[in-house]
């Protein structure tokens, strides 16, 4: 699984909040066919914007965030998005009370805590 950092810096304070709700809500019809994406987390702060992706795979990452990406989303928002692609091998869920590897459940290493 990846994981991908995208940050979009703006200038001024902190988005409104429901200004922000609208806008993610309506690029939802955009990045809902983005082959391989499992979820996407909008993200709003006093430094500006932008999400968090999770891929299935880096190929399908990196078809999605291609050449001609960043000149998109500087189209979109006036400036350019900084991007970090990050390997996901371990993940906790606590809403699911599991650990995965790799995609995989394992068995959680507090299943044996006394505690």
């Amino acid at each position: 699984m990846i994981i991908a950092l995208v940050q979009i810096p703006l200038p001024g304070p902190r988005r409104d909040h429901a200004t922000v709700i609208a806008q993610s809500l309506e690029s939802t019809s955009i990045f809902h066919k983005v082959k391989g994406l499992r979820r996407k987390y909008y993200l709003n702060s006093e430094a500006g914007g932008g999400g968090i992706y999770e891929f299935d795979t880096r190929e399908n990452a990196e078809a999605w965030f291609n050449d001609g990406w960043a000149d998109w989303m500087e189209g979109r928002f006036g400036v350019r998005p900084t991007l970090t692609l990050f390997d996901n091998p371990v993940t906790l869920d606590n809403e699911r009370g599991e650990a995965r590897v790799d995609g995989r459940p394992v068995p959680p290493p507090w299943a044996s805590d006394p505690a």
